[in-house]
């Protein structure tokens, strides 16, 4: 696992978090943040897969 994929894992999990959170206290606002942080750690998640599938392609 490189940075990225970390990052982004810890990102998507805080995001679930926080729309949860939002749900239960019925504030769209912490909803939508926390469905974006979610969507942003998703997204970093799978750069990092990405670099990860390209190093060890570049290895062989």
């Amino acid at each position: 696992m490189n940075r990225d994929t970390i990052k982004g894992s810890v990102k998507e999990a805080a995001g679930k978090v926080q729309k949860e959170f939002g749900k239960a206290v019925d504030s769209p606002k912490h909803v939508a943040e926390g469905a974006a942080k979610e969507a942003e750690g998703k997204g970093q998640r799978a750069v990092g897969h990405i670099k990860e599938a390209v190093k060890s392609v570049t290895k062989k």
